[in-house]
């Protein structure tokens, strides 16, 4: 018996519906008896690249392996979590069976009818290797919709020659030591502050009622701190890499991102690399906590699929504890399998720390109601407003409130 294993290179939706036109339809049997199927497998081009080792390719064929009773080929495409959403929506039927997907854009493939639920044995299979705070980030009016591996959200990354131990526990101290950057007009990064003083979205984050409060006197207390900080000589907005370059040539020495980081700044700064969970900034004499958005990145299935079955059982086994450690060895992708979060080798690693540590103690889940779509770009003016010197002490207030009333709006 042979499986076939076919890799398309999705330049978009439209380019998988006719590259792969025919591939997929009710399976037939070969003369031993096997159910002949085929499964369209996306993720991003890391997980299929040689140089980590064919991770997808692997943890596939080994899956075809432990299911005799399917003769499966597999047809891999290359589609990031973050856009995998987009094209599932546009055109499920021409989409992947099995395909990684960002747990914010749960409601752009549920109101197109476009990602199955998890539930009976799979759920529960599910739910014992995961924490709670995992799978709330993919479950949505108690429903599940899909399979986590791995958790998803940004901290803090030092030079541990300039910064002590303490030092790094507040932003301000570390502005007066050496030089910080952060990523500013980046409407991902800049809410920590606001969240921080107590901003919220959506009250709980699932009331699409409740709106947004960014609005208020804490609101504005924050848009004159940020107008200040990013006039501090030793601030630098991070944006387009600059931040990892500040690290190489010793210009800056922090920035905040994530875990797919990690690798260039190990060789920027070696072993003087530090990482840690958010600091707190000094508002009005008070230390606040700057608060990440977090989430999760999972494998997801499409209601679409001829193959059900397979489908929901590849995506389980992608997720698995098994899978996931492959993930972190092969890729560096950070487990979130409780089982794996206490292997020694993996609970020690700094990065995994950082983390889990953000996650579980200094973000919010980042909500993936619908109007939350109207939050990013209101948020990201404010940072280029201040960034160019649009907004000052003197209309801080007024755009501050702007701001809110946009995040609360359809118009923009």
């Amino acid at each position: 018996m042979r499986r076939r294993a076919v890799s398309v290179l999705l330049a978009g939706v439209m380019t998988l519906g006719l590259a792969v036109t025919g591939l997929t339809g009710c399976g037939s049997s070969t003369d031993d008896g096997q159910e002949k199927i085929r499964l369209m497998v996306w993720s991003p081009q890391n997980d299929q690249s040689k140089d980590n080792g064919e991770w997808l390719q692997t943890m596939c064929e080994t899956f075809a392996e432990r299911h005799p009773e399917w003769d499966i080929t597999f047809v891999y495409g290359v589609a990031d979590e973050a856009s995998a959403a987009g094209q599932v929506a546009q055109d499920p039927e021409a989409s992947a069976d099995v395909f990684m997907y960002a747990n914010d854009t749960i409601t752009t493939m549920t109101d197109a009818n476009a990602l199955a639920k998890f539930g009976g044995k799979y759920r529960d299979e599910i739910e014992s290797i995961n924490s709670q705070e995992v799978l709330d980030s993919l479950i949505m009016d108690g429903d599940l919709y899909g399979v986590p591996f791995t958790t998803n959200t940004w901290y803090m990354y030092y030079d541990k020659s300039v910064y002590s131990e303490e030092d790094i526990k507040n932003i301000d101290t570390m502005l007066e030591k050496g030089v910080v950057s952060f990523p500013f007009v980046n409407s991902w990064y800049l809410p920590a502050f606001y969240l921080g003083n107590g901003c919220t979205l959506f009250g709980d984050g699932t009331d699409e009622s409740a709106g947004v409060d960014f609005g208020g006197e804490n609101a504005v207390a924050v848009t004159d701190y940020l107008i200040d900080m990013e006039q501090n000589p030793n601030f630098k907005i991070d944006d387009l890499g600059s931040g990892i370059a500040g690290l190489r040539d010793g210009s800056i020495n922090a920035m905040f991102t994530g875990s797919w980081d990690a690798n260039s700044i190990k060789e920027a700064l070696g072993d003087n690399m530090g990482v840690a969970s958010l600091p707190t900034y000094t508002l009005n004499g008070e230390e606040k906590q700057m608060l990440a958005y977090a989430g999760s990145k999972a494998i997801g299935v499409n209601p679409n699929t001829d193959y059900m079955v397979p489908a929901i059982e590849l995506a389980v086994f992608l997720g698995s504890s098994e899978a996931q450690k492959a993930h972190y060895e092969m890729c560096g992708t950070i487990p979130c399998s409780t089982e794996l979060l206490e292997d020694p080798v993996i609970s020690s690693d700094e990065v995994v720390i950082a983390q889990n540590d953000t996650f579980n103690n200094t973000s919010i889940l980042q909500p993936f109601v619908s109007k939350m779509n109207n939050c990013w770009t209101p948020v990201e003016n404010m940072g280029k407003g201040i960034r160019n010197g649009s907004i000052t002490h003197e209309n801080a207030a007024d755009q501050t409130v702007q701001m809110n009333e946009a995040m609360n709006s359809d118009g923009i």
